[in-house]
């Protein structure tokens, strides 16, 4: 069958009008004027399981984030979360309800037209990764942080990067403050060998012009979280420097515990404070960029019309593509498909397309009709058969 969308963009450089896209199978032509085709958007910094409202963090701002992690613990948001994930320390994120949780941070990223999301936290068994309703990857090691370690499981960081072999990001928050502790930090991933092609720094509030020059030749990535910075530390990452430099930068979210509440909002957040960076720029940090951090095929970063297995298609809101991507809505997504699946979007197309036998559940929002993989409603009703009462969490559309 054939989609034709008003508009399409194929990669940051190439957009297109009437842009026709051939998906398998013999359905029906879709002709959508009113759409706009992108790839899927790629979430590179989340932490599933601590995705519950509201934010955490009554001493703001702090120097750094350890101590943030502290204070967290004793947080409204920590206490709640718990009552329903009965969590005894353990991070085997598939004991319990963990699952569900960390599902349900998921599905806030396909809520927001992600199609692959990077889960930052110990390595976990396939069980976990495989039922995701978008793509978690799995081929990855980490590190908590240089000055933590990984206190929530895994190997020093030189056995988490010696077990990369350069094949696969080595994940570490890093220079998230503004104290001697996190001005520090750069100096010691140096020192301990550390700052290769495959590092992957989430945060680097502290990072001086040098690091950034440092990490550019290098060819590392650094892992943008303006929301989750900005509410936590008060400042946030010198993305002008990373600009000129051309360092390889991509953008996370962080949880909602001190994050925005998807990639929609994180995208408000940077053009509030950054009107200047070009939107086009912005919509390569979560796709070309995210892809070459993550060690991504390359695929999941270009829309190839003529095989288009991953495919956003959203709402047509504004006349410029990259205006119309930050004014996307939940609502507005028309359809998200993500390994040739179809993962959410407008129940009218559900029947013309290829389900590949998955299970969906059909909900309604605003005037709309859609679906979804899976049952992300069921979780908030176990949620809500825990706690006692109603749980609204704003990354859901219903």
């Amino acid at each position: 069958m054939k989609i034709i969308a008003g508009h399409g963009v194929i990669n940051p450089d190439d957009v297109r009008n009437n842009l026709h896209l051939d998906l398998p199978g013999e359905g029906p032509d879709l002709n959508l004027p009113d759409g706009m085709a992108y790839v899927p958007l790629i979430n590179s910094h989340d932490h599933l399981v601590g995705n519950w409202v509201p934010k955490a963090g009554d001493k703001r701002p702090y120097p750094n984030s350890h101590i943030w992690v502290e204070d967290m613990k004793q947080s409204f948001s920590f206490r709640e979360r718990n009552q329903y994930w009965l969590n005894d320390g353990s991070f085997d994120l598939l004991q319990g309800t963990a699952h569900s949780v960390a599902k349900l941070g998921a599905y806030k990223n396909l809520f927001s037209g992600c199609g692959i999301v990077h889960d930052h936290g110990p390595l976990q068994k396939d069980a976990y990764y495989d039922p995701m309703p978008i793509i978690v990857p799995k081929r990855f090691r980490q590190c908590h942080s240089i000055t933590l370690g990984n206190w929530w499981g895994g190997g020093t960081p030189e056995e988490e990067m010696a077990l990369t072999q350069g094949r696969m990001p080595f994940i570490i928050h890093l220079g998230e403050g503004t104290d001697e502790v996190t001005h520090g930090e750069f100096a010691l991933l140096e020192k301990r060998g550390l700052l290769h092609a495959n590092t992957l720094m989430i945060h680097g509030i502290a990072f001086s012009k040098k690091e950034i020059e440092t990490i550019t030749k290098v060819g590392a990535s650094v892992c943008w979280c303006p929301g989750s910075n900005y509410y936590l530390i008060g400042k946030t990452f010198d993305i002008a420097s990373a600009l000129v430099t051309r360092a390889n930068v991509v953008i996370g979210t962080d949880s909602t515990m001190s994050g925005e509440i998807n990639l929609i909002a994180e995208f408000e957040v940077i053009r509030e404070h950054f009107p200047s960076i070009p939107l086009k720029e912005l919509y390569r940090m979560v796709t070309v960029n995210a892809a070459k951090a993550l060690y991504l095929d390359p695929a999941y970063a270009t829309l190839n019309p003529a095989h288009p297995r991953n495919l956003l298609i959203l709402d047509q809101i504004e006349s410029d593509p990259f205006e119309n991507l930050l004014a996307m809505e939940m609502m507005g997504i028309k359809l998200l498909i993500v390994d040739g699946i179809p993962r959410y979007g407008d129940s009218e197309y559900l029947d013309l397309l290829d389900t590949g036998g998955n299970e969906y559940t059909i909900f309604r929002t605003g005037n709309r009709e859609k679906f979804v993989i899976g049952d992300p409603m069921e979780i908030n009703d176990q949620i809500d058969n825990a706690l006692g009462y109603h749980k609204d969490f704003p990354f859901l559309p219903f």
